[in-house]
């Protein structure tokens, strides 16, 4: 039998996303699509980054109307397809990943 070295479940999702991407020299910003969402993190296809980036990710979840933002770092990358960890470092991002975390259970349920 194989283990799954996967530490959260993906979850298939099609919803447009910005990108916010801070780098030293300057802050961009970049509309996409995420396409596999965890509670650890994206999926992303389309956008030039590079791993170590950090960036910010807003989206507003199916049958909602709030958007949810939470940075990210770019861990790593396959052609034009990155792995977005997401990390929380205060009480508002950690709201924003249990609402993540929320809206991936309903999906889970269904």
């Amino acid at each position: 039998m194989r283990s799954n070295p996967r530490r959260y479940e993906r979850h298939s999702i099609d919803v447009p996303i910005r990108v916010i991407v801070h780098r030293t020299s300057k802050t961009t910003v970049f509309m996409a699509r995420g396409n596999e969402l965890s509670e650890g993190g994206w999926l992303l296809p389309g956008v030039e980054l590079k791993p170590g980036d950090e960036t910010e990710i807003e989206f507003t979840p199916p049958y909602s109307g709030m958007p949810i933002r939470i940075r990210g770092i770019v861990r790593n990358r396959s052609g034009y397809r990155y792995g977005m960890e997401f990390v929380a470092a205060d009480a508002r991002e950690c709201e924003q990943v249990d609402r993540l975390r929320l809206m991936l259970a309903v999906m889970s349920s269904t």
